[in-house]
């Protein structure tokens, strides 16, 4: 069934707007309340959200285990095979954790992940088989997540963790009909959906939060409060880099097409080569069981025939679904950088790579931002790394390497501070000024148990902020999305952000925004 035609039979193209029309006629837009509206006449039977999952295939199962503490009652996947092996697997995952809360490994040499936690591991091990005993047998399973929203009457609550290109259509969807939202990074897909998530959830009030876990992390917090307490001086040079999409995903690879005839045989010059590797990655792959392409491709207008080398996982180095690799780490690494020094939008991006052919993202890219002074602070450059590339190595360091996964380092008149990936491990350099400098002043309130999800249940039940509320992930990810803009622009653009408008390559402004199959739109 085609993605414009609804499930019920019926062969109509939906806009977004048109469903929730069809579904505010029918009674759903009222069903559900925020619950910290409850003057609207709405009281919870209980203390626990009614969460819906949209994507549950990979990052969305690990929602799911740190929500298990509340009532999961509906679960929407395009491919409900892929997702069941995840399902599947968490009798072996409970074992393997269960083994090692009892017998602890030894932490590895040069680990960066904060040591293993029992008591954090022992909720993770409570959460998985809660959620296989109890969660899966009862939660109602759906492959579009329009009929999900259109049938489903007690959900509160929104966990969105599909490809890119799908997070604002279902996470705007969700908030027009009074639901709160979750969702993974990066917030969407281009800066014009940044900006109206950001627009809807302050109109509509309800809680939000995007998946970037760092954010609600201690040591995330007191990187930021290094900075705040004034320990490096004034701060107007920042490199961040990670080596994503290394060994994590294919870019730089042609889109894979059969050889088409030409008038003298291939060569082997590059551009014969690059058709070569087309040609080899073509090959018989028959569309799996269960698996809803047309549904995959969702808002992308580009509409490919289906191949392994896009689903799974894969589809973030594809220009149709994601945006490579700054989309994939910069909410966790330029996030605590641009919080710490209140960075705001750049006024000027520009993006250099490998070859960039369009459809996949380059291997490896340097993209180089200039902010602008704010009140006090200075006016901030930042360049980015990412595919292997990494700055040059500060000299206080000695004979430690800058970690090759990805950091950030700030250089300030006083001094630098290094951090790893999610904000851990932040530390001065010199060692001699994070010695004499102690702990910053705590001016950040801490997340309980650090639990990011928890987080945003709580805020939903009106009892705390959100840690990243779309209001701040909005901003972020848009600075993210802008080193795509200058990619695909080919040359520096200048950024007007009031008015969201690149000033001298107008061509470029295109980029800010999407074309969206027939039958949707946001």
């Amino acid at each position: 069934m085609r993605f414009g035609e609804m499930l019920m039979g019926k062969k109509k193209e939906i806009s977004r707007r048109t469903f929730l029309a069809e579904v505010a006629a029918g009674g759903a837009a009222c069903a559900i309340v925020p619950r910290h509206a409850l003057g609207r006449g709405f009281t919870p039977p209980s203390d626990t959200l009614n969460i819906a999952a949209v994507g549950v295939g990979g990052m969305g199962r690990a929602n799911l285990i740190n929500l298990a503490s509340q009532n999961i009652v509906a679960l929407c996947d395009v491919d409900w095979r892929y997702a069941d092996k995840g399902f599947n697997r968490l009798d072996i995952d409970i074992e393997r954790l269960r083994k090692r809360i009892e017998l602890p490994a030894p932490p590895q040499p040069g680990e960066s992940s904060p040591p293993f936690d029992p008591v954090k591991a022992q909720a993770w091990l409570e959460g998985m088989m809660k959620l296989k005993s109890e969660h899966l047998p009862k939660a109602k399973r759906y492959t579009d997540f329009r009929e999900m929203l259109d049938r489903q009457k007690d959900i509160d609550a929104v966990v969105v963790a599909t490809p890119d290109h799908m997070h604002a259509s279902i996470a705007l969807a969700a908030m027009d009909i009074g639901k709160h939202v979750y969702v993974q990074k990066p917030l969407c897909w281009s800066v014009e959906e940044a900006r109206k998530l950001s627009r809807r959830a302050n109109e509509t009030k309800v809680a939000t939060q995007m998946g970037n876990q760092g954010h609600s992390s201690n040591d995330g917090r007191t990187a930021v409060e290094y900075v705040w307490a004034g320990a490096i001086g004034d701060v107007r040079e920042v490199h961040i880099w990670t080596n994503r999409p290394l060994g994590f995903w294919p870019q730089g690879v042609p889109r894979p097409e059969p050889l088409k005839p030409g008038p003298e045989p291939l060569k082997w010059s590059g551009r014969d080569v690059n058709n070569r590797l087309a040609a080899a990655l073509c090959g018989d792959y028959p569309l799996p069981d269960g698996l809803a392409w047309d549904l995959f491709q969702g808002t992308a207008a580009s509409n490919v025939d289906y191949h392994p080398i896009y689903h799974p996982f894969n589809w973030r180095g594809w220009t149709d679904w994601g945006v490579g690799a700054i989309g994939d780490m910069g909410a966790h690494l330029i996030d605590h950088t641009m919080w710490a020094l209140n960075l705001g939008f750049p006024t000027s991006v520009e993006t250099v790579s490998t070859p960039f052919n369009g459809a996949s993202y380059p291997a490896a890219t340097l993209t180089f931002y200039d902010f602008p002074a704010r009140a006090s602070m200075p006016p901030v450059k930042l360049t980015w790394y990412d595919g292997g590339l990494k700055p040059n190595k500060p000299e206080e360091l000695g004979d430690e390497e800058l970690k090759q996964e990805g950091g950030a380092l700030l250089i300030g008149s006083k001094g630098k501070l290094l951090y790893d990936t999610y904000g851990y491990k932040p530390r001065l350099l010199p060692k001699s000024l994070h010695d004499s400098c102690g702990l910053p002043p705590q001016k950040l309130p801490r997340i309980p148990a650090e639990a990011h999800e928890m987080n945003w249940v709580d805020a939903a039940k009106g009892r705390v902020e959100a840690s990243c509320p779309f209001d701040y992930a909005a901003r972020l990810t848009e600075v993210m999305l802008l080193g795509i803009v200058a990619l695909r622009a080919g040359k520096k653009i200048y950024y007007d952000a009031p008015s969201m408008r690149i000033t001298n390559v107008l061509a470029a402004n295109a980029f800010l925004r999407r074309d969206y199959r027939p039958g949707w739109s946001i």
